[in-house]
């Protein structure tokens, strides 16, 4: 078999791997770099809960995979199945080899319906649906539109997921749609959060506390959902009694959103890359691989202690390139990201709580206090989610222009 040789070669062509493209060509345009990833759409997932809103339409959120693969760089359209760090070189599921002198691994995480037992099987009908496939998030918004009483449910399972806050965007997005159809006092809204807190952001709940209560949500917390009966419309979860003992109670629904579990791709989770959970094994700051010094990770696939977020990837896309480049030229790598992720809290249509933090859940703004207060439900920050951050995705993030993500060099490594 050929054996197919590259500088740098990035497994996964989603955010992060798109854009860690783009950066490196930003600071060498003769670099030689291959793209790994079979899909032939690229998604710009954020918009999902939009889509799922009724703001908008499915296809603004997706394109061709061509079209956002930056010039020069080789697309290799199969999965890739192996890793070798100690030859250096990637196996395809093709049985290609490719070779490199750096590795950047950006897989994205896997959503695992078939956790709950019944839910793939009746997602996209029986009022089940979930924003976080792009199948079904037009289907949220036709349930939203025909439910007009009756009893919806919103789940969020146990940590991690990616964009933490999606699962309650959903849920105020239909509410506020419900209070304008003048029906939201007939229907019984739940959110059914497997965790133990409403946000991990102290800062930004007593802002989504009061949405909470304008909608008359029943919040409940410690309920993680593990079953479903689509054709009875029946949801069972899990809850911890006062004894401290697990038991499960059903729950009949006529709308049913669910964010389904996440976990560690199968490929990444058996490969020598992962930590014992099944992630991309990284330093914190630097992104560079705890064992092989020429392997860099980004993105949902990693163990960095972030939120999950399109934000997030975009703030490590340019760390990972300088570090990269420095690796390259056998320097040590002293471009460090700290945590920052976004989380656009659409709690109403036309309003959005900006939750913007970094590591240890400390809030970092990009905006001024007086222009965007991102404790507070601002109309400034929906224009920056519906009109601003998808044409910043597509021109800005994908083609290497890194606004308000220009890297912190430090003046020596970190130590180890």
């Amino acid at each position: 078999m050929q054996n197919f040789q590259h500088e740098v070669v990035i497994v996964g062509a989603g955010a992060g791997g798109v854009a860690v493209a783009a950066s490196l060509l930003k600071r060498r345009a003769n670099l030689n770099i291959a793209l790994i990833d079979p899909a032939k759409e690229h998604s710009y997932q954020p918009g999902w809960t939009l889509v799922g809103g009724g703001v908008f339409q499915q296809s603004q959120t997706r394109r061709p995979m061509s079209s956002v693969i930056p010039d020069g760089v080789t697309h290799y359209s199969e999965a890739a199945a192996t890793f070798q760090p100690e030859e250096n070189c990637v196996t395809l599921a093709d049985g290609k080899v490719i070779s490199y002198s750096v590795l950047v691994v950006s897989p994205g995480l896997k959503l695992n319906w078939e956790a709950i037992p019944g839910l793939k099987e009746t997602l996209g009908k029986n009022g089940v649906t979930s924003n976080y496939q792009w199948e079904t998030a037009p289907y949220t918004w036709q349930n939203v539109q025909q439910l007009k009483k009756g009893k919806a449910i919103f789940t969020q399972p146990p940590m991690p997921i990616k964009c933490a806050g999606a699962p309650q965007k959903a849920m105020y997005l239909s509410c506020s749609e419900w209070l304008s159809q003048g029906v939201l006092g007939d229907i019984d809204v739940e959110f059914c959060n497997a965790g133990g807190v409403l946000f991990g952001v102290a800062d930004y709940v007593p802002a989504l506390m009061s949405y909470i209560e304008k909608y008359g949500i029943e919040l409940n917390l410690g309920q993680t959902l593990v079953e479903v009966d689509g054709d009875k419309q029946v949801a069972t979860f899990e809850v911890t009694n006062a004894a401290g003992e697990k038991e499960r109670i059903e729950k009949p629904f006529d709308m049913l959103h669910v964010c389904p579990p996440q976990c560690s791709l199968d490929f990444i989770k058996n490969s020598p890359l992962a930590d014992d959970a099944g992630w991309v094994d990284v330093y914190p700051d630097t992104l560079q691989h705890k064992k092989y010094n020429n392997v860099f990770g980004l993105g949902d696939g990693t163990n960095t202690p972030n939120a999950k977020t399109a934000a997030a990837a975009r703030a490590q896309a340019p760390v990972v390139a300088e570090n990269v480049l420095s690796v390259l030229v056998q320097q040590s790598p002293r471009a460090l990201y700290d945590g920052y992720g976004s989380c656009p809290l659409t709690v109403e249509r036309g309003k959005i709580v900006l939750a913007e933090f970094v590591y240890g859940g400390k809030v970092k703004p990009s905006f001024p206090n007086w222009l965007i207060d991102g404790t507070k439900p601002s109309y400034l920050a929906w224009l920056l989610k519906e009109k601003s951050l998808p044409w910043v995705y597509w021109e800005g993030m994908l083609k290497g222009r890194e606004w308000l993500v220009s890297p912190v060099i430090s003046n020596t490594p970190p130590a180890r």
